[in-house]
């Protein structure tokens, strides 16, 4: 893309295509306080993408979607880290809704569609907190058992798990089948696993009898027209993260208040020092086995004769998707995901995000 296909609409804003090459799109966009990433067609997800990766890049300032949404689109808007969507609609006058109690205005012509929280929302964001925060320090420390316990006793039928059915997966899996066995198990099934990890899926549903699994998937119209021919990964990892796992996770969680999650201390990077209890600005994410060090999961295991994932033994000590799964030398080591690329994590934790998030007051944030 020719950088002329790039507008300065006023002194400090910018408007972008969507299909802007990310490279050029972050040259333009310095010193902008106000960028417009233009949509085509609603069908058209690039500009997802790119909301994102700028984000990711650092750019703090207004990102503002522009074209010919939908107004189910916004949602989703905001959690790529848009501030605000411009709906062009030539076909009728403006009109209201109200979703999730939070008012969207739509309008043809320059006006903006914001998600902010009602005083009702902030009150209970702030109570949330406050008792995450509260069960954070109560269980500092304590075992898998005590902290899923208390989270069940907490929120209840308001909690899910997410697994990847991954090396250490079962663990986890167990845990909740023994205490909270109607717990949804949610499963991103991204199209690009190991056939071993949805074989393992299938043997640990019957092996531990969960009767919860949710399995999620991308958008067919977005895999389309963002990774035509399932290359993307080649070309920019984090766009396809963001598609194939950030997305429809963040189309799912709309039900739960609290995550339960199988993150672990000595994993290291940003899950270093996670609590037993998070809040990341909307929801509350549970760590069951933050605590534990690689022995006591090898001794678990044991103990609980768990099968395991059966790229294991060849080295694979954290599994994701096989583009970005490579053998690791440490157990628990998730030195093996994303090989060569700067980061260590997915998107779906990235407490960057949730941290602009609780900046900007959004509502609905993964």
């Amino acid at each position: 893309m020719a950088l002329d296909a790039l507008r300065r609409i006023e002194p400090q804003a910018v408007e972008l295509p969507g299909d802007a090459a990310p490279a050029d799109a972050e040259a333009a966009i310095k010193g902008a306080d106000r960028v417009v990433i233009r949509f085509p067609t609603f069908k058209d997800g690039r500009g997802f993408s790119l909301a994102a990766l700028l984000r990711r890049s650092g750019y703090e300032g207004e990102l503002r979607a522009a074209g010919p949404l939908l107004p189910d689109q916004v949602d989703d808007l905001l959690r790529m880290g848009f501030d605000a969507v411009d709906i062009e609609r030539p076909d009728g006058p403006a009109r209201n809704r109200n979703t999730g109690g939070a008012p969207y205005i739509y309008q043809p012509d320059p006006g903006a569609v914001t998600a902010r929280p009602t005083a009702l929302q902030i009150r209970a964001l702030a109570a949330r907190k406050a008792t995450a925060e509260a069960l954070a320090k109560e269980l500092d420390g304590a075992t898998p058992e005590a902290i899923l316990c208390r989270a069940a006793q907490v929120y209840g039928g308001r909690m899910a798990m997410l697994s990847s059915f991954g090396a250490e997966a079962a663990l986890g899996l167990a845990l909740v089948a023994e205490i909270a066995s109607d717990t949804p198990i949610l499963f991103l099934d991204t199209g690009m696993h190991f056939p071993q990890t949805l074989s393992y899926r299938d043997r640990l549903v019957k092996h531990l009898g969960l009767t919860n699994l949710h399995i999620l998937k991308p958008d067919e119209a977005e895999l389309r027209n963002e990774d035509p021919d399932n290359r993307l990964y080649d070309r920019d990892g984090v766009a396809c993260c963001d598609l194939r796992k950030v997305r429809p996770l963040g189309r799912a969680l709309d039900p739960f208040d609290a995550l339960i999650t199988g993150r672990k201390r000595y994993h290291g990077g940003q899950r270093g020092d996670i609590a037993a209890v998070e809040f990341d600005g909307e929801r509350v994410k549970i760590n069951p086995f933050a605590f534990l060090s690689p022995q006591d999961v090898a001794d678990r295991y044991k103990a609980l004769d768990l099968p395991r994932h059966p790229l294991a033994e060849d080295g694979y000590a954290s599994i994701g998707c096989w583009p970005c799964t490579a053998p690791a030398d440490e157990p628990g080591s998730r030195d093996g995901r994303w090989a060569g690329q700067d980061r260590d994590e997915c998107g779906i934790f990235d407490p960057a995000r949730a941290e602009r998030a609780k900046r900007a007051g959004a509502i609905r944030l993964i």
